[in-house]
């Protein structure tokens, strides 16, 4: 992953799309706890690595394949709401925005909106319980909108359209391969955030030659890679 640090000035970035579970919200390591022991009362042992793998950035429907694919099981039609229900339980209890997020949303200097795999229900409850909500409504696609969701560029691509802004003018910020994968095939820049809880304590990621993605851990580097998007805040 590109990882250095060096300013990136001749980028003509007009929009930045924020994934919100991961990016926004210190919320993965919440999910994790609850998939994983609702699954283990139907029987279903799955591990971290599992969750990291198939179901971080990806829709409930994408997890729901992945369970019937792997242990030939169809989660029952209620999981989805008592899931839900039960997040947003602890959402309210415990839900954190990111580290000195709030310093980045009041100088950046360009449009922003979100793309994610939530459903609207749970990303509205999770912007609110935050306040973040004031920094991003009205400008908020989910799955729900888009036929095909991550690794698909089409959440992405839905996202730029609606504000107006070509695809290769669009940086979106992200913490999971998915979200990676399609905001690439969106041919958009991308940068991903590993300063959430899920991430923050797993090793150093080595270099790689992807261009179009650099690797930040804290939001105090994002203006340092990106100095013409801070304005006063």
């Amino acid at each position: 992953m590109g990882s250095s640090k060096n300013s990136l000035e001749n980028t003509d970035i007009q929009l930045v799309i924020f994934d919100c579970d991961g990016v926004l919200i210190d919320s993965e390591v919440l999910c994790k706890r609850v998939i994983i022991a609702m699954l283990a009362d139907l029987g279903i042992e799955v591990t971290s690595n599992y969750f990291d793998t198939y179901f971080l950035g990806q829709s409930y429907e994408s997890a729901q394949k992945q369970i019937l694919a792997d242990f030939n099981i169809m989660l029952p039609a209620e999981f989805r709401d008592n899931y839900l229900t039960a997040l947003l339980r602890v959402f309210a209890d415990e839900l954190q925005i990111t580290p000195q997020l709030n310093t980045i949303l009041a100088q950046l200097n360009v449009k922003n909106c979100i793309a994610t795999s939530s459903s609207p229900e749970r990303v509205a409850f999770a912007l609110e319980t935050t306040g973040l909500l004031p920094f991003f409504d009205g400008r908020i696609t989910t799955s729900k909108e888009v036929l095909y969701g991550k690794p698909a560029p089409d959440i992405f691509l839905l996202a730029a359209s609606k504000m107006g802004i070509k695809p290769k003018n669009c940086l979106v910020i992200e913490d999971s391969e998915a979200g990676i994968q399609g905001a690439l095939a969106a041919d958009m820049q991308v940068v991903k955030y590993t300063g959430a809880s899920h991430l923050k304590d797993l090793p150093v990621e080595p270099e790689c030659d992807r261009e179009n993605v650099h690797l930040i851990s804290h939001w105090d580097e994002f203006f340092s890679l990106y100095p013409s998007l801070k304005g006063e805040g």
